[in-house]
């Protein structure tokens, strides 16, 4: 594929602007800081309807029967280990609780250390989740080899496919984050932002680029392999040769993005649509050839001191009601009986479009040691 970059005059004008608009926004930021815009709600919590005179149903749907609601209820906690973003998973318990009146208590790693910490506790038979969500289905595969998950149906059990419920029920796909990438939008202008992910080759943007690095979990495998397969196997050379940042983790390359010190970044989309909820000077692109969509998952433990609240906590998720509310973050839920997010304004494209891109768990798994052998050596990462 033969690309056309910009370069000279063109280049050496985008560096000058971005450095007169790095200034600007510290500018902004000094002022800011004096009386800083109300953050904005990414998910009305209160929105819902919900009824607990007879179980829990929540605008119209019945999550638990009255037995298991009063169990639950009973139990009052649930703790959850997650390597979903903190405050995306923040919004996720502030909507739960809302409908429960159940606190959850939220430890918080990223996914290799999470794994570390529950086959650690696990094999130690000290396990302290009562719930674990994770991404890669490798990372939820040797979990749950080592016994960490316990088989739960949840309503409309029979309902879901095999691309949801895996092994009985062990552990279930609730949904979908989108990755792309995004910009400062104090240092970049909309008209002036990539379109597509081949821009990012582009003479312009080299210095000016954050991505996340392949082994922070399965996220980066499958935004790589979404690379390799949709847009060739010259693209990740080119982009190395932009001499990018790289970030251990997607929340630290968007914390950058959003301090000015990268123009533009691999992300994901809900983690833009909350950092800009919070004020963070970010918006994200749809790309001309689609986003890589990562799986996530979540699963009852078999050492659960609250048996009732982390049922009710896996139905809720994979309910209407939870779905809705991965939507309103700006996830793809795994229920196919909802409308596409709205985020920032943008419209997602449906999964049927071609837009949005899952990539088998199994071709992940058959292709990571290549893949990551291959990435270490464009990029020089140690």
């Amino acid at each position: 594929m033969t690309r056309v970059t910009r370069t000279g005059e063109a280049g050496r004008t985008r560096r000058g602007r971005v450095t007169a608009a790095a200034l600007a926004a510290a500018a902004l930021g000094l002022a800011a800081a004096c009386a800083p815009p109300p953050s904005v709600d990414v998910v009305d919590a209160e929105q819902a309807s919900v009824d607990t005179s007879d179980g829990l149903v929540v605008d119209g749907e019945r999550i638990a029967d009255a037995e298991l609601f009063a169990a639950a209820t009973d139990e009052g906690s649930l703790s959850l280990y997650s390597g979903y973003v903190e405050n995306s998973e923040k919004e996720v318990i502030k909507a739960f609780e809302h409908d429960t009146g159940i606190d959850v208590e939220l430890v918080r790693l990223v996914p290799n250390r999470l794994a570390e910490r529950v086959l650690s506790e696990q094999g130690a038979g000290r396990l302290g989740a009562d719930v674990v969500r994770t991404s890669d289905y490798d990372i939820a595969s040797r979990m749950r080899d080592a016994g960490v998950f316990e088989a739960h149906e949840v309503p409309d059990y029979d309902q879901l496919d095999d691309t949801v419920r895996y092994h009985g029920g062990e552990f279930y796909r609730v949904f979908n984050p989108l990755y792309t990438f995004a910009y400062n939008t104090v240092l970049v202008d909309e008209e002036d932002a990539p379109t597509s992910w081949w821009d990012l080759t582009e003479a312009e943007w080299r210095g000016e680029l954050g991505i996340t690095q392949i082994g922070a979990g399965g996220s980066s495998l499958t935004l790589n392999r979404f690379q390799e397969e949709t847009l060739g196997e010259d693209f990740l050379p080119a982009l190395a040769d932009q001499e990018p940042r790289i970030f251990d983790s997607s929340s630290a390359a968007l914390e950058s993005l959003a301090r000015g010190e990268v123009a533009v970044a691999t992300g994901v989309v809900s983690s833009v649509n909350i950092a800009a909820s919070k004020n963070a000077p970010v918006n994200f692109v749809i790309p001309d050839e689609g986003m890589a969509a990562y799986d996530y998952f979540v699963g009852k433990t078999s050492s659960a001191r609250h048996e009732a609240a982390a049922e009710l906590f896996v139905d809720w998720n994979l309910s209407r009601r939870g779905g809705d509310v991965f939507r309103q973050i700006g996830e793809f839920p795994a229920r196919d009986d909802l409308t596409p997010p709205e985020v920032l304004g943008q419209t997602l494209p449906t999964l049927a479009s071609g837009g949005v891109v899952r990539i088998d768990p199994r071709v992940l798994l058959d292709h990571a040691a290549t893949d990551q052998r291959r990435w270490l050596g464009l990029f020089g990462y140690l």
